[in-house]
């Protein structure tokens, strides 16, 4: 099984209050497993936590804020693997038209 931490451990690590950590979860920002009514964050999933951690106590950004932003730069990531893409694309086509 992957290595997971549960709410309340991270709760206390991170020095954050736990409806903080609830609303990630309502909102869909953050994705949990549940085991014997033990809620668990994947280890895998800490740098997504980490980063909304920063930016709503550092730089005190609310939760509607954390989803656009996050929207943001899913579209973003999206864009630029679409443009990766096409680039792939019109270098095949440029490079059959050199050789031909």
């Amino acid at each position: 099984m992957s290595e997971r931490i549960s709410r309340e451990e991270l709760v206390k690590i991170y020095n954050v209050e736990i409806t903080f950590f609830d609303e990630l979860v309502n909102s869909g920002l953050l994705n949990i497993h549940t085991e014997d009514e033990i809620r668990y964050v994947m280890y895998e999933d800490l740098p997504t936590f980490e980063r909304f951690t920063n930016w709503h106590y550092d730089l005190e950004i609310n939760l509607p804020g954390l989803e656009v932003i996050h929207e943001m730069l899913k579209k973003m990531d999206d864009l630029r693997q679409r443009n990766r893409e096409l680039m792939n694309k019109f270098s095949a086509i440029a490079d059959k038209y050199e050789d031909g």
